[in-house]
């Protein structure tokens, strides 16, 4: 059983309010191989809501107290991706989860690289905070992509 992303399997649940449709992850979900998930939903962020990005650091960081997930107008953010994590890593734990396929680039569920947090659209080497706290929860992450 897997977790995915609830964006890559149409549901307009990203910032912009649009979806981020992959087929091969839709029928995924469709085969009853994985539940869709959205992390910053969980962690009780609006649709649409400003763009965020992680400042300092990556998901890791972020999770260590050492880093900041900061939206475009410069809120923190923070405490809603962390709480949003939780969530994720919760329902991965009720349906045996052992693997994610999640959005790349996201300050969420990016699985290998994710905005550098300023804003420029430049991205840089890391994770994001849902994938950091299942990576150290055992799970494998992999984007949309496989890598």
């Amino acid at each position: 059983m897997k977790i995915v992303s609830a964006c890559l399997v149409g549901c307009k649940c990203r910032y912009d309010n649009q979806s981020a449709l992959h087929s091969k992850v839709e029928n995924l979900v469709q085969s009853r191989q994985a539940v869709p998930v959205c992390p910053e939903q969980f962690g009780g962020l609006p649709t649409p809501r400003n763009p965020a990005e992680i400042v300092g650091g990556d998901g890791f960081d972020v999770l260590d107290g050492n880093a900041k997930v900061i939206d475009s107008e410069g809120n923190d953010v923070t405490q809603e991706f962390i709480d949003g994590a939780y969530r994720a890593l919760n329902v991965a734990q009720t349906i045996g989860a052992t693997t994610a396929i999640l959005k790349k680039n996201s300050p969420s569920c990016g699985s290998d690289l994710i905005y550098d947090g300023s804003f420029s659209g430049m991205k840089k080497e890391g994770v994001g905070v849902t994938v950091a706290l299942l990576l150290r929860n055992g799970l494998t992450v992999t984007s949309e992509d496989g890598d």
